[in-house]
């Protein structure tokens, strides 16, 4: 390691009992494996789209694509570059002929954290939501389309935070790095990615029921469903907030405020019923589920916050405890 007296180390322990040295002022080195996946012409474009995606859940950083047949078809090719540019974060074509494309990941851990990829993820959800009820308000269809684009943003940020996730489980280095505590963290953190995804497909859910619908001109149901939304993005904003305070009493505030959604969800219906038409009612129902579905998603994050911060709430209290 090319160390001499008088140079500075860091000592790490491990989770399992065993310490890291590591030399100060070295960076942690990406998984540099390459791959080569020999696709057939006579494959649907659909199957190298999801194979890139696995490579890239895997960790890594290098994916060549080859033909059975000794050449790629323009389909084939097209499709690679568009899974590039929609689904893969921080990943170029670095080679592209019609024997052979060379995929190259180019940001990893630690140019983008998986916090930070998280925040963005959360405020993509939270605006593609907020702009789906202004187009359902405003009948506004250019709206509606630009809530569904941003979802191609917020899954590529959930795929690049899964790969981190995956890193994180194999590496102490990478773990302690992202600042989670242990390899069953993960998990946690790989259900709120999930759950936020969720989010944002309802409110692409929202949008498109504002394209394919007539206006809808009931504005007392429209003024309720308003108030139904901001109640719903409060709670999924207070969710997000409690996840990085890793603050489990404002996680338990959350759980307890989504429930409540019920009763507002039912004042609404009981109006919505009183409809004449049935179409209209229907769609009604389909928004008011979508919104409902976002506190639900919000409830099971702080559920999440609860499991990933009982351990230090309980020790807290313990040596609170022993110190009174």
């Amino acid at each position: 390691m090319g160390l001499r007296q008088g140079d500075q180390v860091i000592l790490q322990k491990q989770n399992n009992t065993t310490l890291n040295i590591i030399v100060e002022g070295t960076h942690l080195k990406r998984n540099q494996e390459e791959v080569t996946i020999i696709e057939s012409v006579k494959q649907p474009v659909g199957s190298i789209r999801r194979k890139l995606i696995s490579l890239y859940l895997l960790g890594y950083n290098i994916i060549h694509i080859r033909s059975k047949e000794g050449q790629l078809s323009l389909a084939h090719r097209e499709s690679i570059k568009d899974v590039v540019r929609r689904n893969l974060i921080g990943t170029e074509i670095l080679f592209d002929s019609s024997q052979e494309t060379t995929i190259h990941v180019l940001l990893g851990f630690p140019e983008l954290s998986v916090e930070n990829a998280l925040r963005r993820m959360f405020t993509i959800s939270t605006s593609m939501h907020k702009d789906a009820l202004l187009a359902l308000l405003k009948h506004d269809q250019e709206i509606a389309q630009g809530v569904i684009k941003s979802d191609d943003e917020v899954d590529r940020f959930g795929l690049y935070t899964i790969r981190q996730l995956k890193m994180a489980v194999s590496s102490d280095l990478i773990l302690d790095r992202i600042g989670l505590n242990s390899p069953r963290d993960c998990l946690g953190y790989r259900l709120i990615v999930k759950s936020v995804e969720r989010v944002a497909d309802h409110a692409c859910r929202i949008a498109q029921t504002t394209i394919s619908s007539k206006n809808l001109t009931h504005p007392e149901i429209l003024k309720k469903i308003t108030e139904l939304s901001d109640y719903a993005i409060s709670v999924f904003e207070d969710a997000c907030k409690s996840l990085f305070k890793r603050d489990y009493h404002s996680a338990d505030i959350v759980v307890e405020k989504a429930d409540q959604i019920n009763s507002l969800e039912k004042e609404i219906i009981e109006k919505i019923e009183t409809i004449p038409k049935l179409k209209e009612m229907q769609v009604y129902r389909l928004i008011i589920d979508a919104i409902k579905r976002t506190s639900e998603y919000a409830s099971d994050i702080a559920e999440i916050v609860l499991n990933l911060n009982a351990e230090k709430l309980i020790l807290n209290e313990v040596n609170n405890s022993d110190k009174a």
